[in-house]
């Protein structure tokens, strides 16, 4: 009776033991990989700990776009898609899409400094509507 008591206690136990493993696993990766995703004007109206890490969107403004030669170096205005006249100055080195021009929609990952000069890690282009389905002729 005494070792069915003594096993019964040990596989609980246990059960418990890596039930608060996988419990920390989940929590450690979802709070590690949680990213804002604002547009600007949310971004410019955060306080500076939630933008440290976020995702932002918008438009490349028509001014200031400005392509180092022979370098992967870019700056640019990024316009809030709801008001124009918002807009927030980005940096970003790396290889640029294809699609970035301005007037494009873009999503930029990284962080806001100090002076609040977006610092991007990541450049991506909204795709075009000419790739959209609805707007394809059907041959």
């Amino acid at each position: 009776m005494q070792k069915s008591k003594n096993t019964f206690l040990l596989y609980t136990l246990a059960f418990l033991l890596f039930l608060g493993g996988v419990s920390w696993l989940i929590y450690s990766g979802l709070s590690s990989n949680s990213v804002y995703f604002l547009n600007v004007s949310e971004a410019l109206a955060a306080s500076p700990e939630k933008v440290q890490s976020i995702r932002l969107f918008g438009t490349v403004a028509d001014r200031n776009l400005v392509r180092e030669p022979n370098s992967l170096h870019l700056t640019f205005l990024l316009e809030d898609k709801d008001n124009a006249s918002v807009t927030i100055p980005v940096s970003y080195q790396g290889i640029i899409p294809d699609a970035f021009k301005a007037g494009a929609e873009v999503i930029v990952e990284g962080g806001m400094s100090a002076d609040r000069h977006f610092l991007a890690k990541t450049l991506m282009t909204k795709c075009p509507s000419k790739y959209q389905k609805e707007n394809r002729k059907n041959p």
